[in-house]
């Protein structure tokens, strides 16, 4: 009986938690709008990390590419970063941690979709790197978030 209550008390807290709103830094509208052109650059390729849906909206998810943090996710964002041709490693860390390993060319762009799931004490999530039509219509659905500035 004891274990019910403490399972049902866990249950409602997570729930408490993924259904609240984080908050994360935002980027500027003007270049979220040009973003969302989806022009990539002719020398580097284009990456846009997207999370698109509104599960765990009170969890931020860090994610970083190559081992340096690009920024926090929330529910409805985006992060956009400008990479080499090659070889990448996004992470994205929550009760677990996703990788995604990748090459890129230049002048393309890469869609990864941040699927956020269902923790036991809080959520997770799984990259997934996506078509570009899925891609634009997540990118498009969400706002540009962008790494957050220590203070001076």
């Amino acid at each position: 009986m004891q274990f019910k209550r403490t399972f049902i008390a866990m249950s409602f807290a997570s729930l408490l938690v993924m259904g609240g709103c984080a908050s994360v830094p935002m980027g500027d509208s003007q270049r979220d709008a040009t973003l969302k052109t989806f022009n990539a650059p002719q020398d580097k390729a284009a990456v846009y990390v997207y999370r698109n849906e509104s599960m765990g909206a009170g969890v931020k998810m860090d994610v970083s590419l190559d081992g340096k943090p690009i920024g926090e996710t929330a529910a409805k964002t985006y992060l956009y970063e400008e990479v080499a041709p090659g070889h990448h490693q996004l992470i994205s860390a929550a009760e677990n941690n996703s990788t995604l390993d990748f090459d890129v060319v230049a002048g393309k762009s890469y869609y990864v979709w941040q699927e956020v799931k269902m923790g036991i004490m809080y959520a997770r999530n799984k990259l997934q790197l996506v078509d570009d039509q899925t891609g634009q219509a997540g990118v498009k659905e969400s706002k540009l978030t962008v790494l957050a500035t220590p203070a001076q």
